[in-house]
């Protein structure tokens, strides 16, 4: 799920290379922590927060389907 995540940030921001994705399981579940740039953090959050609830939507989905709780954050 890493690897998914981190190529769709990647291909939504100007600086791919400056993203960072990391994942910290806990006993709620599942953290996925992305960073990026401070130019990029805009482009991550969309308008209204359009993009980033519609990337926490899809990480919730592919962890239902693993059986776990997964959280998406935007770390900045």
């Amino acid at each position: 799920m890493k690897e998914f995540i981190a190529y769709l940030i990647k291909n939504l921001v100007d600086q791919p290379d400056a993203v960072d994705v990391q994942v910290v399981d806990g006993q709620q579940g599942t953290v996925i922590e992305v960073k990026v740039s401070p130019e990029d953090v805009a482009k991550v959050v969309g308008r209204q927060g359009r993009t980033i609830k519609s990337l926490r939507t899809l990480v919730m989905t592919v962890g239902a389907r693993f059986g776990r709780r997964v959280r998406l954050e935007l770390i900045h």
